[in-house]
C-alpha cells in the first residue's frame, strides 16, 4: 500500500473528476487492488479486496495529512471507501457527500452518485474518448450513442455542434441522469433517450440514420444485456447500414481478457466495409502495464 501512500503524499487538490491512482494497471506491485479517485469535493478509495482497520486509518491518516497543504481554506475533506467483490460496500469515511453531486470534466458538468451502487455515472477512464468526440464531432451531425448510460458522449457531441443525438440504453434510470445532464449543460436540443434492447430496435435505429458518428461503449459482460464475445459481432454487422459515408464509428471495449485483436478480428470479419483509423489513447492517469489489458477505443471510418 506505501505506492498508494506515497502518491496521496505528492497530490495536488484536485478540482476536476479524475483519476489520482490507478494500482490497477499492475505498474505499482501489491496495489493491483487500489484506485484513489476524485469526485470533488468528495476522494474515492476503490478496493478490489477488502481492507481491513488499519490500512483504512492509514489512507485516512495520509488524506488529512496532505489536505491542509493542498486545500482552499474550508474546503473540508471528505472521501468514500468502496469495497467491490464478494464483500461489496460503501462507506462515507469523513465528511459528506453533497446531493446533489455535480463533478467537472474539461468544463462539462455531469451528475454522479457515490454511495449507491458500483457505477458512479461517470466513467474516468473514458476521458479521451469524450475528447476525441468532441474534437472530431462537426457543426450539424447526427450522432447514435449506444449503451448511452449517463450520456456523457452526447453532452459533449452537442456541446461540439452536433444537431442530433440519439441515445439509447436499456436502463431508464441512467437516461434519466443522462437528461440532467443535459440541462446542466444547457444543451437539451437535439437529444433523444430511447430506453431499448439495442438488439430488437435496430429497425427503428437503422430508420432513423444514417449517422455521421456511431458510439459503441457496452459492457464487457452484463448477463441479459451484453456478453462481448457473442454479442459484439451481432453489433459490429450491423454499423454499416446505420453510418453515412465517410462517418465515424467509436467501439470501446473494457474487458481485460480481451485485446485489441478480438475487436479488431470481429469487425474485418463483420463489418469489411469500415477502415480502421486507429485508436484513441487512454488518459496517462490510467497507464497499465499492459495496453491489451486496459480500456480499447477504435476509430473506424465508413
Amino acid at each position: 500500500m506505501q505506492a498508494l501512500l506515497d502518491a496521496i503524499a505528492a497530490m495536488a487538490f484536485p478540482t476536476e473528476a479524475s483519476r489520482l491512482f490507478h494500482g490497477r494497471g499492475g505498474l505499482f506491485p501489491g496495489c493491483e487492488h487500489l484506485a484513489l479517485d476524485a469526485y470533488p469535493p468528495v476522494i474515492l478509495l476503490t478496493s478490489f479486496q477488502p481492507l481491513g482497520d488499519e490500512a483504512l486509518a492509514a489512507v485516512g491518516a495520509a488524506l488529512a495529512a496532505r489536505w491542509p497543504a493542498i486545500a482552499p481554506a474550508g474546503e473540508a475533506l471528505n472521501w468514500v471507501y468502496q469495497c467491490r467483490g464478494a464483500a461489496a460496500e460503501t462507506r462515507l469515511m469523513t465528511g459528506a457527500v453533497p446531493e446533489p453531486h455535480v463533478v467537472a470534466e474539461a468544463g462539462t458538468r455531469y451528475l454522479v452518485h457515490l454511495l449507491r451502487g458500483q457505477n458512479h455515472g461517470l466513467f474516468l477512464d473514458m476521458a479521451e474518448g469524450r475528447r476525441w468526440v468532441r474534437k472530431h464531432v462537426q457543426p450539424g451531425a447526427k450522432v447514435l450513442n449506444l449503451f448511452a448510460y449517463t450520456c456523457a458522449f452526447s453532452v459533449v457531441a452537442l456541446q461540439a455542434g452536433a444537431a442530433e443525438v440519439v441515445n439509447v440504453d436499456m436502463a431508464s434510470g441512467a437516461l434519466a441522469t443522462g437528461r440532467t445532464n443535459h440541462e446542466l449543460n444547457g444543451v437539451k436540443a437535439g437529444a433523444k433517450f430511447l430506453a431499448h434492447d439495442i438488439f430488437n430496435s435496430w429497425g427503428k435505429l437503422t430508420r432513423g440514420g444514417p449517422y455521421d458518428l456511431v458510439i459503441c461503449d457496452p459492457p464487457s459482460f452484463q448477463k441479459g444485456s451484453f456478453v462481448a464475445t457473442k454479442d459484439y459481432a451481432r453489433l459490429a454487422r450491423r454499423l454499416p447500414a446505420l453510418l453515412a459515408p465517410g462517418g465515424h464509428a467509436l467501439l470501446c471495449l473494457n474487458a481485460p481478457e480481451l485485446g485489441l485483436d478480438f475487436l479488431r478480428g470481429v469487425v474485418a470479419e463483420q463489418a469489411p466495409e469500415l477502415a480502421f483509423i486507429g485508436r484513441v489513447e487512454n488518459p496517462a492517469a490510467f497507464k497499465d502495464v499492459s495496453e491489451e489489458k486496459g480500456l480499447k477505443v477504435l476509430m473506424y471510418r465508413a
